[in-house]
């Protein structure tokens, strides 16, 4: 299981936020508990500098997205690049978020500082990665947090045609492993990517209230 370093839940107080205002707090630390607390909240980290650097923001998003794990899109092409391409689970975590983070990609937000505190997360059995291979290639994947029920995704990569939905079809298969319909997939913004997957927006308070469900299931098999 993993372990727990404490959660000072009273940094967050998503219920003052505004309607609709996504951004809800500066500052703080990425350290283990902080960032649990935040997730814990309905918050998580992301900077407010040049490519996510420094000041560290706190976001709420208003509406938030989410993908519903039966309303997961996957059309007959990706099914056979899911035959095609292999899945591992925690293989090379640090490769994956190393990948999301090329300096080469638009809207790049991982810096050293957020890669080195998920890097801590995953050691303690918070973080995890999904890893997609064309041989022994890394050719995809994707990287989040795993508390109870709740897998909050924070970034996906792709090389290869399909890559990234393959990893997320492995993810959607992990999370309904028993059919549990509290599992909640938090995709925090929704893009037409996402979308085009099936993923939607709901508002803050009823991302909350699944939230709260999520919370209190167990986590899927594959990280007991």
């Amino acid at each position: 299981m993993p372990q727990d370093p404490g959660a000072p839940s009273y940094l967050f107080s998503v219920e003052r936020a505004e309607p609709g205002e996504d951004l809800i707090g500066v500052g703080a630390d990425l350290a283990p508990a902080t960032i649990l607390a935040a997730y814990r909240a309905g918050v998580f980290p992301m900077g407010l500098g040049r490519n996510g650097g420094r000041p560290m923001g706190w976001w709420s998003p208003d509406p938030r997205g989410v993908l519903p794990l039966e309303a997961l899109r996957v059309s007959r092409s990706l099914r056979r690049s899911c035959r095609r391409l292999r899945v591992s689970v925690d293989v090379c975590f640090e490769r994956v978020v190393a990948a999301c983070a090329d300096p080469r990609r638009d809207g790049r937000w991982i810096t050293r500082s957020v890669a080195h505190a998920y890097a801590d997360l995953h050691r303690l059995g918070w973080a995890h990665s999904v890893e997609v291979w064309q041989r022994d290639e890394l050719v995809g994947g994707l990287y989040g947090v795993a508390i109870g029920g709740l897998f909050a995704g924070e970034s996906m990569f792709h090389r290869v045609d399909d890559a990234s939905k393959v990893a997320l079809v492995a993810l959607r298969d992990m999370l309904a492993d028993d059919g549990d319909p509290r599992r909640l997939l938090d995709v925090q913004w929704l893009t037409p990517h996402l979308a085009s997957m099936g993923a939607r927006e709901v508002p803050r308070a009823a991302y909350l209230r699944q939230l709260s469900a999520a919370l209190q299931t167990p986590l899927p098999a594959s990280w007991r």
